[in-house]
């Protein structure tokens, strides 16, 4: 074929595929081709550098952070770097109003209603440790609660003499209403706040937190919230929950580097705060009231766009089923094994990607370590009040594959046991 003929059948060719009528035969076509054009699971692992010695499953401490965010990151640090003082004098206050409002649109909540924090720790420690607390007011909290907010209630009740109760979640709840009544029986005249987690880390049970306000404010009792494994994790909007405060880490489900997280404050509620440290801004119901905490990596906070923008790619939903999924296919493989348990919920709507489960007559500090020494496998043991078993927190970039090995790994397990 000479270069002429080439380019007649060429210019023929596209002229056919791209006619109108082609065209709106096929509009569903190229439309679910752009729609579904978002990463692949593949490409998604291969985003991320895994360790090649074990298998990750302990995702709930700290999400590592994908390459193309960790790029970004490291670029940020060397620019900041060059600039120096102009940057953070000149530069900073600005940008960090631009992440402040992409990062308050992902969440649901008003700019003015958001600070960037270090953690969720920062987050609902400032808030506990700022309350106006009066001798014998009473708060409500749970066994299953994290160990430093649980830590700092004890704290403030030697400090300002507050009392305290502490109730107990069912793993398997029979209905909504079960959890809400274990809180309702308990708030008294003197109760002043529920402190309750909106997930609980331990067993990645998701409360229903909307209808706890609705009931907490009905009896004029404020209600903080621990959302520490919830942002990037599952779809939600802070203010569809009616919550007073609500506090989250970053650098877990969003996958940002170390060191970064946020809190929300209801603006009626904002003046009443101490903040944890002492600011110059003089208006009380400003929300900037609690973003001082003196110089700090604002690199890190840089790299908040970033990794809203990957979890773009992923799609929330999308990455939220995918979770539900990992975590149904495990507890699916070994129902029938007998010698398992799990103390994650049986109903899908009330879990996402953090499991639990422990095997009868093994320990669950020997159960990681045989897990981690014989088959290469990381997940971290939990013995506490009513949950005892390893936490298993696949994410994103963990395959079928790899589960399958957990999966193996317990069953043999199991076969030894008489």
């Amino acid at each position: 074929m000479d270069k002429r003929q080439f380019i007649k059948r060429t210019i023929g060719l596209f002229s056919v595929l791209f006619s109108p009528n082609i065209l709106a035969n096929n509009s569903r076509v190229f439309f679910l081709k752009k729609k579904f054009s978002k990463l692949s699971w593949e490409d998604i692992r291969n985003d991320y550098s895994l360790h090649e010695d074990f298998i990750n499953l302990e995702s709930g401490y700290y999400n590592i952070v994908p390459k193309p965010t960790l790029d970004s990151f490291y670029s940020h640090v060397n620019n900041l770097n060059i600039e120096g003082s102009y940057f953070m004098r000149n530069k900073m206050k600005d940008r960090s109003k631009i992440i402040n409002k992409k990062l308050s649109k992902f969440l649901g909540c008003p700019e003015d209603e958001l600070v960037v924090t270090r953690n969720t720790t920062e987050s609902l420690d400032l808030i506990i440790s700022g309350y106006p607390w009066k001798k014998n007011d009473h708060v409500i909290f749970a066994h299953q609660d994290y160990g430093s907010m649980k830590d700092m209630f004890y704290q403030v009740s030697k400090r300002y003499g507050i009392n305290y109760d502490i109730v107990s979640i069912p793993n398997n709840p029979k209905d909504d209403q079960e959890i809400i009544n274990i809180y309702k029986n308990k708030i008294n005249d003197k109760t002043k706040m529920i402190f309750v987690s909106h997930m609980i880390n331990i067993t990645g049970q998701i409360l229903p937190i909307k209808k706890i306000c609705k009931m907490a404010h009905q009896h004029q009792v404020e209600v903080l919230v621990d959302g520490a494994h919830c942002v990037g994790h599952f779809s939600f909007k802070i203010s569809d929950l009616g919550c007073d405060y609500y506090g989250s880490s970053l650098h877990k489900w969003l996958a940002t580097p170390l060191g970064l997280g946020i809190l929300y404050v209801a603006k009626k509620k904002i003046s009443k705060i101490w903040p944890l440290l002492a600011s110059n801004i003089k208006s009380d119901n400003d929300i900037m009231r609690f973003d001082h905490k003196g110089t700090n990596p604002f690199h890190n906070q840089m790299a908040i766009e970033n990794a809203l923008e990957y979890i773009d790619k992923i799609g929330l939903s999308r990455k939220e089923s995918r979770l539900r999924d990992l975590h149904t296919y495990v507890k699916k493989k070994l129902k029938h094994n007998k010698k398992v348990y799990f103390n994650s919920p049986s109903d899908s709507e009330r879990y996402c990607g953090i499991l639990n489960l422990g095997i009868k007559k093994i320990s669950p500090e020997k159960l990681e370590k045989i897990l981690f020494d014989r088959y290469k496998i990381f997940t971290v043991s939990i013995n506490e009040k009513g949950v005892k078993g390893c936490r298993v927190t696949p994410n994103v970039f963990t395959n079928y594959k790899e589960l399958d090995i957990f999966i193996s790994s317990i069953n043999k397990i199991t076969n030894e046991i008489s």
